[in-house]
């Protein structure tokens, strides 16, 4: 005989009597281990292991992606009826299975079937499953999904920031193009883009998040915790994380980051896969601006489930196409930046290795004579490194555009950080080309 699947019952009114009833007839194959009233009994039954099934309400208070993944996380699969609440928003939480239709009709004909169906399943994914059709792309934009990258590096404010909005901006083709030269030195050619989406810059920054101030931009706007919130819900397609992302300059968007510190818990995990799924279908490239954190510390409580508060740095880390990673130019900053590689490579999470290493601020007062030979030795030598992207030092150029409120591509466009950055957005250029071209 076979063993009989055990099951926990969210589900709300006088439904629940049937789906009960329904579950318990002999010969089911099923049996209803706990009724619980609400979310915080069901995730507290299903940490229990008192179940490996989950009959929910589509309306249930408090259903949302974060509870489908914690409900995952205990492995038990989720079945979710529908009655009219939204079929399309259940998918979009994750759920395994969702019964359409009359809750009669589903406990009739299909509920024994789709429980034992997700009990037989393909173990769970390490994370959830992304629910939902794709949204529909913008017209004319080609089908391939848009590349992430993550922009991260050691404390001690190496410049982060400054290099994932320069970055972004170069990719969206601000300024002239690096390396093209006319009479007098004078750049002569913009960048070429070949993709008509925009370019999205995303501050995922938990701890000082400062994209918002950086561009003279309103702090209070919604920004990433408003499409976390949708995302969390399941009601985030690509129209509406547009209207959270305003252009800032051709071609180029901004989410904004949090506007305290002390809600970090608003950017679970769970809500920023789907943003960052979402960018690659609004925006060529998306470019996440993250904090410097990456320790997993709340897998060390004895809590059954701690929110994660780097959550938002190692999602963006591990959802990235390509990794740049940012050290300052000084000797403490190159110590940092050294420790921090191998830091990034014992992250609780898999980060791929990064596509480039960014000394920021090289000068002559901080490491003497020939500063960018200096540094790429000591790159060489300490991280065997033999190609870092050094950027000048040009602090007038970077506090006339912060004063502005702009990128050096649209303040200074002859700035010598820009010339270097718009080279590393040609590198991530030429490897967006060669992943989408099939090789012949």
């Amino acid at each position: 005989m076979a063993a009989q699947v055990t099951v926990l019952a969210a589900v709300r009114g006088t439904a629940e009597t049937e789906v009960v009833l329904a579950l318990g007839v002999p010969g089911s194959g099923t049996t209803v281990t706990r009724r619980c009233g609400d979310v915080v009994e069901l995730l507290a039954a299903a940490a229990a292991g008192a179940g490996a099934v989950a009959v929910v309400s589509g309306d249930l208070p408090g259903l949302d992606r974060e509870t489908v993944a914690r409900l995952h996380g205990s492995g038990v699969r989720v079945v979710a009826l529908a009655d009219g609440h939204g079929a399309e928003r259940l998918r979009a939480l994750g759920v395994d299975t969702v019964l359409d239709g009359a809750v009669a009709a589903a406990v009739g004909d299909g509920l024994l079937d789709a429980i034992r169906d997700a009990a037989d399943g393909p173990g769970l994914p390490a994370v959830p499953a992304e629910g939902g059709a794709p949204s529909p792309l913008p017209d004319g934009a080609p089908t391939t999904p848009g590349r992430v990258v993550a922009v991260w590096g050691p404390v001690g404010a190496p410049g982060r920031t400054t290099v994932a909005l320069e970055l972004a901006a170069a990719l969206a083709g601000l300024g002239p193009a690096a390396g093209r030269r006319g009479r007098g030195g004078r750049h002569t050619h913009r960048t070429e883009r070949t993709d008509p989406r925009d370019v999205l810059l995303v501050d995922a920054d938990t701890y000082g998040s400062s994209l918002a101030m950086r561009l003279g931009l309103l702090d209070d706007a919604p920004g990433l915790a408003a499409a976390c919130r949708a995302a969390g819900q399941g009601a985030l397609d690509v129209a509406s994380l547009a209207r959270q992302s305003p252009v800032v300059a051709p071609g180029l968007r901004v989410l904004t980051g949090l506007t305290r510190a002390a809600r970090w818990p608003e950017v679970p995990a769970s809500s920023l896969e789907v943003v960052l799924e979402r960018a690659r279908e609004l925006a060529a490239f998306t470019v996440v601006d993250t904090a410097a954190p990456v320790e997993a510390d709340e897998v060390l409580m004895y809590d059954t489930h701690a929110p994660q508060r780097n959550a938002a740095t190692l999602t963006a880390l591990a959802e990235a196409d390509d990794v740049v990673v940012v050290g300052a130019a000084d000797p403490v900053g190159i110590q940092r930046l050294v420790r921090a590689l191998e830091e990034l490579r014992e992250a609780p999470v898999v980060v791929p290795a990064p596509t480039a290493v960014v000394v920021n601020r090289t000068r002559a007062s901080a490491v003497g004579p020939g500063p960018e030979a200096a540094v790429r030795e000591a790159m060489a030598r300490y991280a065997g490194l033999d190609d870092v992207v050094v950027v000048p030092d040009d602090a007038a150029g970077l506090d006339g555009a912060l004063l502005a409120g702009r990128s050096l591509a649209e303040h200074a466009p002859g700035s010598p950080v820009r010339t270097a950055i718009a080279e590393l957005a040609a590198r991530l250029h030429a490897g967006a080309a060669a992943v989408a071209t099939p090789a012949t």
